[in-house]
């Protein structure tokens, strides 16, 4: 790399980021169903979110190497989110131990007649196979493909695997919630970024999910923390919507959010509740981690719609889409 010239790196992003937004233009529209596959595999929105994420920046780079364009784009992403998904599986879950009295063989193992969620005591290819059959109602063949195996492997598969898709309701008791929440929530709501800043370790990490990250208490308050506070004056600006979707942002109003948090599936979430001229909904949910009174790590998810339509639809609130990016190539 040249660092005598930082003017051809520059060039270079530019080049990508150009790039990156002509791909998503052509194969966004297949995020959705992206995202409801993904979802089935980790059994995580937020997991799923990163997978199909990962999944389009792998099938980004592989245009570039590939003779011609996917002649099914579809079961082609598909077929990179399941092998990103079985790779990782398999590299946290090491190999059991051989059992010397079971005949070898190259098929994966019998799933375990066991109460719990029997999904997740499916193999990888297993699963993969059944939510492909099942939900989206992929042909043997197609499964074939996106699995890279043979339709009698999948075949064999699905035997062992379907009607397994059932998940239990999460038993376990709520955590209790940590006070640096309520200090969050009580200095956001009053519009305090000095006070949002003091909560955070000098080393947190601050992200708005797939689109910046900052580090820092000072440059949370000038970044991130100053977005999340006032961005709806530019949101209600129709003027100012460069780089974002007016069709999103009709009928916002320039009134600061509201943060509250809500209990889902065990973890400790905030809500952020925009005002609009027909009601108040959801527009982002933020993560954080913390450790004691301070927090190490904020995470908002605002240009994340599948995400946000799950998780409010589960707590039965209202929200509304930002769409999944914030700049469009003209």
């Amino acid at each position: 790399m040249d660092n005598r010239n930082p003017k051809v790196t520059d060039a270079i992003r530019h080049d990508v980021e150009a790039s990156w937004h002509r791909f998503l233009d052509l194969y966004e529209p297949l995020r959705p169903e992206l995202y409801r596959y993904c979802r089935h595999l980790t059994r995580s929105p937020w997991d799923a979110d990163d997978l199909v994420q990962d999944a389009l920046f792998r099938a980004f780079a592989k245009l570039g190497w590939i003779n011609e364009p996917p002649k099914n784009p579809r079961a082609w992403l598909f077929r990179i989110a399941s092998n990103l998904w079985i790779d990782r599986v398999r590299a946290l879950q090491p190999e059991p131990e051989p059992d010397p009295e079971r005949p070898s063989t190259r098929e994966p193992r019998a799933v375990r007649e066991a109460a719990g969620t029997l999904l997740s005591r499916l193999s990888p290819q297993e699963r993969a196979a059944v939510v492909l059959k099942e939900a989206f109602n992929f042909t043997l063949e197609e499964i074939a493909e996106a699995l890279s195996t043979t339709p009698g492997t999948v075949k064999s598969a699905l035997h062992r695997g379907r009607g397994k898709l059932v998940e239990p309701a999460d038993q376990d008791e709520a955590p209790p919630k940590p006070a640096v929440l309520d200090a969050f929530c009580a200095a956001f709501n009053a519009g305090d970024l000095d006070r949002l800043a003091s909560l955070l370790l000098d080393t947190a990490e601050i992200e708005v999910v797939r689109v910046h990250t900052e580090y820092g208490p000072e440059a949370a308050r000038r970044g991130v923390f100053q977005g999340m506070l006032f961005g709806t004056r530019r949101l209600a600006d129709p003027a100012r919507l460069d780089g974002l979707d007016p069709a999103f942002f009709g009928n916002v109003l320039p009134q600061v959010p509201r943060v509250g948090p809500r209990l889902h599936r065990g973890e400790w979430l905030l809500l952020h509740w925009y005002a609009h001229s027909d009601g108040d909904a959801v527009r982002a949910i933020t993560r954080v981690e913390a450790d004691g009174d301070r927090l190490t790590r904020v995470r908002n998810y605002f240009y994340t719609p599948d995400v946000l339509a799950e998780i409010c639809a589960e707590l039965q609130v209202p929200f509304r889409s930002n769409g999944y990016r914030y700049w469009k190539e003209a």
